[in-house]
């Protein structure tokens, strides 16, 4: 019977049980909690005393772990209350649930402010007397007074509550592990001791303690102090992992403040907002006035933020009924904070908790920006005046000015064409301010900053260089006018018009030339004119190059390429030997090295194209230019990694960055560091890779390319991540990448893999339903590629997802079409181990979900339950069938043959484990037999298979013969379970002492001997 009656009720304590079990496992929140009242209301019914003490247990934990906690008091006093009048009612497992909850009480009155503390202190008392008679130690008793007095303020209560709590045995009423833990690391952080605080954390930071609630919590707490010590990437992780643990969970309102807290702090502001969006209920639920509090006065940190960037203005997520500015926010939470903060402390009679309050809204940033690789980026601030910008503006008088903008052009430093800009505005409130209409700069400095005007407009710039040439004509200096022309031609190349502008300069060519040979200028002017000469010559080549690789194999290439290198190397005979310690003559001979390594390139000569472009990049680099050494850095790198030189290509790129240092453009920092993660990827180095692809994607993001470059660059972090089993930061990257990865910008590949990878760390994370949706969504766009096999893996791997999360019908048939691919492909392992995987969800199928009625049911299961182990024995008969079938067609590879007689073994194992597995107690004894002993025979089977690889089948065979001998101990004849027993303690008689996999099949096997000697048989 199910225990369902006919209107849907609940029928009998079981069916009882069933829905406490199964409404358990519902999220948390309103619709749980109301159907633990229903189920209350169920119990109540029954007339069965027990079936109420477990419906209100379950009530008061729901509320618990719930928005509703203030709710919990009223069926825990209804408990008290039953257990007071009849504790025989209660069996042990609710008797220990009762005083278990009893600390859930004591943390339930100190977090709600009308409940008054003499009523807490009372409780106290209450809870540890009823902990003395029922035989419990004092622990919890202890922990309770701690936590009321860490809630006070009362330093050397809550140290001496401390010392007593930690100081008593531990017992069943204790929290667990990690719940203690962190709240002795709490108190550690809270007295300025964040090491010790970490060190408590770390067992449960790693895995080794746990509960519903942690590390959910500690992820959360450990945030700041990780801060506080400079282990940013830690919190970092901790953050990435933390908020997927929370954000379902409702009850964890001061635990997702933490996370929005991390945010504010580290310049994630926009990260912030967005995890306040995700939960608009938190700005209005009132069932626990504590973690209220908290997030309050966490909102109006982050408010405060985005007020003092200038954000005021700026729309946010707020309570729900209106819109909300930042700046009304932070009003609006703060108010909300420091009422809840009063009404605690008037209970009180302290003011603890206002004081907190305040030093928690104004806490200062613990990091500029620590970049986290999610999408998010910084909000925007209004954009900072520049000085020398406005009218009023202070600062350097306009001589300093010329003579700073001077003195970094004259070095190639970068900023010169601002600092000539800054010099242009000041020159013109000069004259403004002086209401004459003369100039205040000399003809060269105007020359200087119209020339400088002109670099900074690319091919805009080509009727200001003109205007340049003439200043510089008036002031005197021919060359530099001549130079300024050549430059405009070349601008003039560079916007297309390559022929003209080779015409223009090779008259300017001529003529410095003559001018050079009479002393009318000076070596660097002359250089000037032969370096624009010989990029425009170098344009040619790029045009040509374009032309020949479409369809004009008339020699144009050819020439191009000579005139230019004839160009490039007379440069190199006039200033080489002459720049002596000159700047500018330096980057010139610098610049065309690297001309002749782009020739090299172009002419196909890769290897000596990359030794010139190391060359170019030492020369700007003992020049004093090494930002210059970048571009040609990254081309060596490029060539390098063409070449299959993988340490030169990450030597150039950790020199580029290196020289680049602040001076990088971010997108040119973004893709350094992108090009760098994936060269250290190659190599395995995936730490290091991950923290490159990070900085990438945050550059990305400064640039702007968030969702182009910065989505590949995500694509790649998480990536890296799962590579390292990160899987929750991983799964949190691709998140990020996802929206903005597509097949035009990114390829389908891409956004293929980012699905794989993340339904890879969804399953990891035991969120199958997810990964399931993601594994068939990429599935799908695999479905479309010519090549199948990514397909077919794919679908495989969505039937793995949906059989886990309990979709058995979805999974057998995606299961089914995973083994047509699998079939297409000739993938006989694919095949079989699809095959394999059907027979045992048909195993596992309910025999009762095609029955017509509750009254049938059990005639039904029987039926299902034969149906089923016959529907789960064909398909792994079919497996057992295929591998013969591909044996007899392998021919003569040896290494395919040993691959399909070990999926052989497999199978056969697996057939017999199956049915061992499908034996029921309800069946008779000589039924029970006869599916053993055929489970016994294809267990059997397996260890000849393996046995037939030799010692490549060593661990498979000794497992199917440990699976052998209990088998045999099953159907009563020892003898043969102790010499199989034996026969695998022979096998790895001389396996070294480390090898785990020997030493666990050794153990089995010594408790084989031991159970068969217990039974008599030996």
């Amino acid at each position: 019977m199910s225990g369902i009656d006919g209107s849907g009720g609940i029928a009998d304590f079981d069916a009882l049980r069933r829905a406490l079990a199964e409404n358990s496992e519902r999220p948390e929140g309103p619709a749980r909690n109301a159907r633990a009242e229903e189920l209350l209301a169920a119990a109540e019914r029954l007339d069965i005393p027990l079936a109420v003490i477990e419906a209100l247990g379950h009530q008061l934990k729901v509320y618990n772990y719930s928005s509703e906690k203030d709710k919990m008091f009223v069926p825990f006093a209804r408990l008290l209350r039953l257990w007071d009048e009849r504790p025989g009612d209660f069996d042990e497992y609710e008797t220990h649930s009762l005083h278990w909850v009893f600390k859930w009480m004591s943390s339930g009155m100190l977090d709600q402010p009308h409940v008054p503390l003499a009523s807490i202190e009372k409780w106290l008392g209450e809870m540890e007397h009823r902990y003395r008679l029922a035989g419990h130690s004092e622990r919890a008793v202890r922990g309770a007074e701690f936590t009321v007095a860490a809630h006070l303020g009362d330093v050397a209560r809550a140290e001496r509550a401390y010392d007593a709590w930690l100081a008593a045995d531990r017992d069943t009423m204790a929290d667990c592990h990690a719940c203690e833990l962190h709240e002795q690391g709490w108190w550690r952080a809270e007295r300025g001791r964040d090491a010790e605080a970490l060190e408590l954390w770390r067992p449960v930071l790693e895995g080794e303690f746990g509960c519903a609630h942690e590390p959910h919590a500690v992820l959360a707490t450990s945030l700041l102090p990780l801060l506080r010590l400079g282990r940013a990437d830690e919190a970092r992780a901790n953050h990435l992992r933390g908020v997927r643990l929370v954000r379902p969970m409702e009850s964890m309102r001061s635990a997702y403040a933490e996370h929005v807290e991390f945010c504010a702090l580290t310049g994630n502001e926009a990260r912030g907002l967005e995890l306040l969006a995700e939960r608009p209920a938190y700005f209005t639920d009132t069932g626990h006035p504590r973690s209220a509090y908290d997030f309050h006065c966490v909102v109006a940190l982050l408010m405060d933020r985005l007020v003092l960037l200038g954000l005021g203005g700026r729309q946010v997520p707020g309570p729900r009924g209106r819109s909300w500015t930042a700046r009304e926010l932070a009003g609006h939470a703060r108010g909300e904070a420091l009422a809840l903060a009063a009404r605690f402390d008037a209970r009180n009679g302290t003011a603890h908790l206002s004081e907190r309050a305040r030093a928690r809204m104004a806490r200062e940033p613990l990091a500029e920006r620590l970049p986290l690789g999610l999408r998010a980026t910084r909000p925007a601030a209004p954009a900072a005046r520049v000085p020398g910008a406005g009218a009023g503006a202070d600062g350097p008088d306009l001589a300093a000015l010329v003579a700073e903008a001077r003195r970094l052009s004259d070095g190639l430093r970068p900023n010169a064409v601002e600092a000539w800009a800054a010099v242009g505005r000041r020159a013109e409130r000069a004259r403004a301010a002086a209401g004459a209409g003369g100039d205040v700069l000399s003809a060269r400095d105007r020359a200087e900053v119209v020339d400088h005007q002109a670099m900074g407009q690319g091919p805009e710039g080509v009727a200001l260089f003109e205007r340049a040439a003439l200043l510089y004509a008036e002031a005197g200096d021919p060359g530099e006018a001549l130079a300024a022309r050549a430059r405009g031609a070349y601008v003039r190349a560079l916007g297309g018009e390559t022929g003209e502008a080779l015409a223009a300069v090779t008259v300017l060519y001529d003529e410095v030339l003559a001018l050079y040979a009479e002393d009318g200028t000076g070596l660097r002017q002359t250089a000037s004119v032969l370096i624009a000469r010989a990029r425009t010559l170098m344009r040619r080549v790029q045009e040509a190059a374009q032309d020949d690789a479409v369809d004009a194999r008339d020699g144009a290439l050819d020439r191009a390429l000579a005139d230019a290198e004839a160009a490039v190397r007379e440069l190199l005979a006039l200033v080489d030997g002459r720049a002596g310690g000159e700047v500018r003559l330096l980057a010139r001979s610098a610049e065309a090295q690297a001309m002749l390594a782009d020739l090299a390139a172009h002419a196909g000569d890769l290897e000596t194209a990359a030794r010139l472009f190391a060359r170019s990049a030492e020369a700007f680099a003992s020049a004093g230019l090494p930002w210059y050494a970048v571009e040609y850095e990254a081309r060596l790198a490029s060539l390098a990694h063409h070449l299959g030189d993988v340490a030169e290509a990450e030597r150039a790129l950790r020199s580029a960055l290196a020289h680049g240092g602040d001076h990088l453009e971010p997108v040119g920092r973004a893709q350094l560091h992108l090009q760098l993660a994936e060269v250290v990827g190659g190599r395995a180095g995936f730490a290091e890779a991950a923290e490159h692809a990070l900085e990438a994607a945050h550059w990305a993001d400064e640039a702007g390319e968030g969702r182009t470059l910065g989505a590949w660059a995500r694509h790649q972090l998480g990536g890296f991540l799962l590579r390292q089993e990160r899987w929750a930061e991983a799964a949190e990257v691709l998140e990020s990448a996802l929206p903005d990865l597509n097949a035009d910008t990114h390829g389908d590949g891409a956004v293929v893999q980012t699905l794989w990878w993340l339904g890879d760390c969804l399953s990891e994370l035991g969120e199958h339903h997810a990964a399931a949706e993601r594994r068939l969504l990429a599935a799908e766009t695999a479905r479309h590629w010519p090549e199948q096999h990514d397909h077919a893996t794919l679908a495989h791997l969505a039937a793995e997802s949906l059989g886990q999360a309990g979709l058995a019908e979805d999974a057998d048939r995606a299961y089914a079409r995973a083994g047509e691919l699998w079939r297409e492909l000739g993938n006989v392992h694919g095949l079989v181990r699809a095959l394999r995987a059907r027979a045992w969800l048909a195993l596992r199928a309910d025999p009762a979900e095609d029955a017509d009625s509750a009254e049938d049911a059990g005639g039904a299961e029987d039926a299902g339950a034969v149906d089923a182990v016959d529907a789960a024995s064909a398909l792994m008969a079919r497996a057992v069938e295929e591998c013969a079938t591909a044996l007899e067609r392998v021919g003569d590879d040896e290494r395919a043959r040993e691959r399909l007689v070990a999926e052989l073994g497999h199978t056969r194992r697996q057939f017999g484990d199956l049915l061992a597995r499908s034996v029921t107690g309800d069946a008779d004894d000589d039924a029970i037999r006869d599916v053993l002993e055929a489970a016994l025979a294809h267990v059997t089977e397996a260890v000849a298979v393996f046995a037939s690889l030799g010692a490549d089948g060593l661990h498979g065979r000794t497992g199917a013969e440990l699976a052998a001998g209990w088998l045999a101990a099953d159907l009563s004849r020892p003898a043969e379970a102790a010499a199989r027993a034996r026969a695998v303690l022979a096998a790895y008689a001389d396996a070294p002492r480390d090898d785990e996999a020997a030493r666990g099949r050794r153990a089995e096997a010594e408790q084989m001997m031991q159970v068969v000697a217990e039974s008599g048989g030996e």
